[in-house]
């Protein structure tokens, strides 16, 4: 008969139907487990005598014999300790196992029952010949997906030339050896308790099982290529090799990868290796970084005695990622206007965090659309990867917009590891720390926010994310051979008055007055005739998402004049030398409009009141120098004939007598009575005097502005020469670095190899360059991708707004391979009447924790102020953060 144990069938049901009862049983199996036991449990316990023969035991594993994939079913029962004793019992008895000396895994097996009756004449026989193992799918008591052909016969001939050939292989040695001691080892483990921990790791592997193969190096880089032969690889730690693999996994699965270590955990040489890695698989790659990051890129890719991986010959293109708006002109040596965009197999994006807004535009590609659809989604398929350690900034569509990169915008990329919807998984992410922001100071802590995060999010993270902090590193590698990681002292913070001489007004009255401005000259549209509003309308306001929404420029203009007031605020707590700086520009800009004004007024001039209209002048005649003493504004323009100039005159004369009276009182604070000068001077003479480290007396100044760095550089090189016998520098990025050291270029890598050698690595590059810069004052333009943890005191002079930036400050002195034990943050708040105004201290704290868990869990490097009842105020965090982007987005459009 036929038996396939689904139509035709089942072996096991055949076998029950005979009489089992004082007979004999002999097996040839291929498998063995205890549940293929237990479906004949009663039925063998009767027989007389049994003998088991196992082709395939070396390769039997202690779970197969517990149960395959099949019996999932039964083995969550979890009544194996049971089974495996009683399988065990029935050994002892009456029961002979041997197993062949060569595994053999085939369709040969057989089993052969012997009934007895009254005598031998009376014995009768059934045998099964075919798939039909000692186990449930090989019964039939579980339905296998596999197919099963079996043949069962009675016949007496058949039966007995069937035992023949059993019993020959049982009988000879050479082909089979006794095992019966080493299964009842194996049962009676299954059968025992265990300890917790064997339990414990059992889980893990079950869990994980399927990902072994993943972590395995050979299954992830193909070594043929030389790949660990080179340079790049061979100077990597073990958890950047570790990175690198799973990033390549990542990049072969998924088509992306975000590296989103830790500021200091040196991402850039793990990608340097991934890039290698496709380069020697003959793959063309692109690096698109900051414009101030280029040169970092780029000295790898020219013969020049400061690549220290000139050996490897990487041969990747470079551009930064403002080439993406530019469709010619050069950038270094590629002809943008000749690129072929589309035929780049893997890009790697440096920051990729800059590229997590798409914003809307009215007229050509954003940089986010040129990247997406000219170079990711066109021609050849493209691999990307991300290099971030603040992938998040202030939302979780940060995300979003990376990872559309990696999925080429489709939002169910990621449904066969159980993410059905990007948007939804992280707008739910959103909504979950909304709620979260709401709730009190006290229970608003990172462990109740992970705790409210649903799970899809961590997955999302996971798939896409490689993310490692110190602490990780730390627990997970140890320090042996990386070196221990600098100690971060407790964050310092200092609250400096403006005046010494305490003649400056009160704060208060000056935010009333900044809040009085009226800034017209940022919004003439606001001042257009109600008879041309229409025309300005037409001409100036945009469709946008296909005519589902206007961009109306009067908003974007009103959005402008908010921001400039709190730029002033800015301004304000980052000096009181950038504060009048910007009130002169102002003030000297009300005088050019009034001067406009007056000469309208004066006379028609060339053209007569009726003869111009917005609609009618084209695009390029707007920047006509003849056009210009009729227009007010810069981007936007507006006629002054179709102004009210009455009520726009008032208003800039009113913005003027307000300006001047701060302007004025702002210029009598010079720099010997600055108390937020002398405050960073004494700060600075503390630590040279006092090193954190042995003869560490270097120092970053951090200020988010240009003029507020060249005012610290003009008070502070002299004195600190003098004073401190330090040297110090000033970069800007603007053209304006200077130092007080004779002999070095006034270039970034010049000024910062002197300030940092060891980390730059100067011995190798120039043996015998000696001097040193110990004071370092700069913008942050060197607040990304540079390497400066020579020095152990970063100093931010005034709190940048964006918790991104504060980050990447400090990660500048916290990275790898500092030759510093400690390393201290020092920040400068503005006093409690301004930060009662603005707040800040609360906006950055709070928004430091959404930065934590969205990347690596770094602890903050900002700090509150104990028992501040401005920390209440973090409970409007979401609808600052929305007012503060849509003011910087206005920036943008104008």
């Amino acid at each position: 008969m036929l038996l396939d144990n689904r139509n035709n069938g089942y072996v096991g049901s055949e076998l029950k139907k005979r009489s089992f009862e004082g007979s004999r049983l002999a097996v040839l199996s291929s498998l063995f487990t205890i549940h293929g036991y237990a479906a004949l449990k009663k039925e063998l316990g009767r027989l007389s005598d049994s003998r088991l023969l196992l082709t395939n035991w070396q390769h039997q594993t202690l779970q197969s014999l517990v149960g395959t994939k099949a019996e999932v079913r039964l083995t969550n029962q979890l009544n194996q300790r049971r089974i495996a004793r009683e399988c065990a019992r029935w050994i002892r008895g009456k029961v002979e196992i041997k197993a062949s000396r060569e595994p053999h895994q085939s369709s040969q097996n057989l089993i052969h029952l012997l009934a007895n009756g009254s005598g031998p004449e009376n014995e009768q026989a059934f045998a099964v010949h075919g798939s039909a193992t000692l186990t449930p799918t090989g019964l039939g008591e579980v339905r296998s997906n596999g197919l099963q052909m079996n043949t069962g016969t009675s016949d007496a001939e058949t039966t007995q030339q069937l035992l023949a050939w059993f019993d020959g292989i049982w009988s000879d040695d050479s082909s089979a050896t006794d095992i019966r001691n080493d299964v009842l080892e194996r049962l009676d483990f299954i059968a025992a308790d265990q300890p917790a921990s064997f339990v414990y790791f059992l889980t893990l592997y079950n869990l994980f099982k399927d990902f072994l193969e993943d972590i395995d190096e050979e299954n992830i880089i193909r070594s043929k290529t030389g790949f660990k032969d080179t340079l790049v690889w061979n100077k990597l730690y073990k958890f950047q090799k570790d990175g690198v693999l799973g990033a390549i996994d990542k990049l072969e699965k998924y088509n992306g990868c975000i590296i989103a270590d830790s500021v200091g955990l040196g991402k850039t040489f793990e990608a340097l290796a991934i890039i290698k890695y496709y380069e020697l698989r003959n793959d063309r790659v692109l690096v698109l970084c900051p414009k101030k990051l280029r040169d970092n890129w780029t000295m790898y890719t020219i013969n020049d005695k400061r690549n220290l991986l000139a050996s490897d010959r990487f041969n990747f293109d470079v551009l930064n990622h403002t080439d993406l708006s530019r469709l010619k002109g050069f950038s270094g040596e590629i002809n943008l206007e000749t690129l072929n965009w589309s035929n780049y197999d893997l890009i790697v994006i440096d920051e990729s965090h800059n590229f997590r807004n798409n914003p809307n535009r009215a007229d050509g590609k954003t940089r986010y659309e040129r990247l997406l659809n000219d170079i990711i989604r066109s021609g050849v398929r493209t691999k990307v990867l991300m290099l971030s350690a603040t992938p998040v900034n202030s939302r979780m569509n940060d995300l979003k917009n990376q990872v559309a990169f990696i999925t080429e915008g489709r939002d169910d990329a990621f449904v066969d590891v159980g993410i059905r919807s990007i948007d939804s998984t992280l707008r739910l992410a959103q909504k979950q720390f909304n709620q979260w922001v709401k709730q009190p100071v006290e229970s608003r802590t990172t462990a109740s926010l992970l705790d409210s995060m649903s799970f899809d999010y961590f997955k999302l993270l996971d798939v896409v994310t490689i993310a490692r902090s110190r602490k990780h590193i730390e627990k997970y590698y140890g320090t042996a051979d990386i070196g221990e990681f600098p100690t971060r002292l407790k964050p310092k913070n200092i609250y400096a008055d403006i005046d010494l001489s305490d003649e400056f007004p009160p704060l208060r009255e000056v935010n009333k007055t900044i809040r009085r401005l009226s800034l017209a000259g940022y919004s003439p549209l606001k001042f257009v005739r109600n008879d041309k509003k229409d025309e300005y309308a037409r001409r100036y306001d945009k469709s946008v998402g296909a005519g589902a929404s206007v961009f109306k420029q009067i908003d974007r203009e009103e959005s402008l004049v908010h921001l400039m007031r709190v730029n002033l605020l800015k301004r304000m707590e980052s000096s009181i030398r950038s504060f009048r700086l910007t009130v002169d520009k102002l003030n000297n800009q009300i005088e050019v409009f009034l001067s406009k004004i007056e000469e309208h007024e004066a006379g028609p001039g060339e053209y007569q009141a009726d003869a111009l209209s917005i609609e009618d002048i084209h695009d390029f005649e707007l920047d006509s120098p003849e056009l210009e003493p009729y227009m007010i504004g810069n981007r936007t323009k507006v006629l002054l004939q179709d102004m009210d100039l009455i009520h726009f005159k008032q208003e800039l004369e009113a913005d003027r007598v307000l300006l001047s009276s701060i302007a004025e009182a702002a210029k009598e604070v010079s720099a010997q009575r600055d108390a937020k000068l002398n405050q960073l001077k004494v700060t600075i003479a503390e630590k040279v005097k006092n090193p954190l480290n042995a003869d560490n007396r270097k120092v970053i100044v951090f200020t988010a502005f240009a003029d507020t760095a060249q005012y610290l550089y003009r008070h502070l090189a002299q004195w600190a020469k003098q004073d401190t016998n330090i040297d110090s520098a000033l970069v800007t990025g603007g053209g304006t670095n200077k130092t007080t050291v004779t002999g070095i270029g006034s270039d970034l890598n010049s000024m910062l190899t002197a300030f940092s050698p060891v980390s730059k690595e100067r011995d190798k590059i120039d043996p015998n360059a000696t001097a040193e810069i110990d004071l370092l004052i700069a913008t942050d333009c060197i607040s990304e991708g540079q390497n400066l943890q020579d020095c152990d005191t970063l100093i931010n002079y005034d709190i940048h707004w964006n918790p991104v930036r504060m980050i990447q400050r400090f990660g500048r002195v916290d990275r790898l391979g500092s030759k510093n034990e400690q390393i201290q943050l020092i920040n400068f708040w503005p006093n409690m009447e301004l930060d009662e105004y603005i707040n800040l201290e609360a906006r950055v704290s709070g928004r430091m924790v959404l930065l934590d868990i969205s990347a690596t869990g770094e602890e903050n490097l900002i700090e509150s102020k104990e028992g501040d009842e401005n920390a209440k105020e973090m409970n409007d965090l979401e609808y600052r953060r929305k007012q503060l982007q849509q003011l910087k987005e206005a920036v943008v459009d104008l």
